[in-house]
């Protein structure tokens, strides 16, 4: 049984932590705030009908828009709540209650790989620090060949870039690109965010 990650505790805490985080969202959207920019970062890399993972899901919002601009996504997060808003908001598109650090989709009946796999929303810093290195390797083996894992998340989350890409490497996965933000900015040793493209080792 893997260590609980950081959202199960804050959401043991607080059990109105899921609403509040699904609330947000919805009035950042009311709000007419641009909540696109990672969709349009993957659709970049994909051609359409690509399969597409989307590893810590939330309630559905970059998923669910990378299925309206015609691609065969997978969501997977271990908040049932945040999973039952993107099967009731977003029913196009498959979700599924998993922790990352014991992934398997072929239990679920999902059994063909993916092109690319991303993380967004911080989901990285949100895991418990001990199961880091399984779920890169989970990515990595629902990857088909050539496929690339795509990662974003902040600094100053108790994550240092540098234990990232060590992590990654662990887990068989090698640096492809690195930037500093969804819309393409350079990665500097001061950057702030960042957005790491990874390809399997030796693929």
């Amino acid at each position: 049984m893997p260590a609980k990650s950081r959202w199960i505790e804050i959401t043991e805490q607080n059990p109105d932590h899921s609403a509040w985080y699904i609330q947000r969202f919805k009035d950042m959207a009311a709000e007419g705030r641009d909540l696109d920019g990672e969709a349009r970062f993957v659709d970049a890399m994909a051609a359409r009908e690509t399969r597409i993972l989307d590893a810590g899901c939330g309630p559905g919002r970059v998923g669910a828009r990378l299925t309206a601009l015609g691609h065969d996504v997978v969501g997977v997060d271990v908040d049932p709540a945040l999973i039952a808003e993107a099967a009731n908001v977003h029913p196009d598109t498959t979700w599924v209650v998993s922790d990352l650090a014991e992934m398997d989709l072929s239990l679920h009946g999902i059994t063909d790989g993916f092109d690319v796999v991303f993380s967004a929303g911080n989901v990285m810093t949100f895991l418990a620090p001990s199961t880091r290195r399984d779920v890169l390797a989970n990515m990595r083996s629902h990857l088909r060949e050539g496929g690339r894992v795509v990662i974003g998340f902040g600094a100053g989350r108790d994550y240092e870039f540098d234990d990232f890409f060590a992590d990654a490497a662990a887990a068989g996965l090698e640096s492809l690109t690195t930037l500093s933000s969804w819309d393409l900015q350079a990665f500097h040793a001061d950057s702030e965010f960042i957005v790491a493209i990874l390809g399997a080792t030796g693929s």
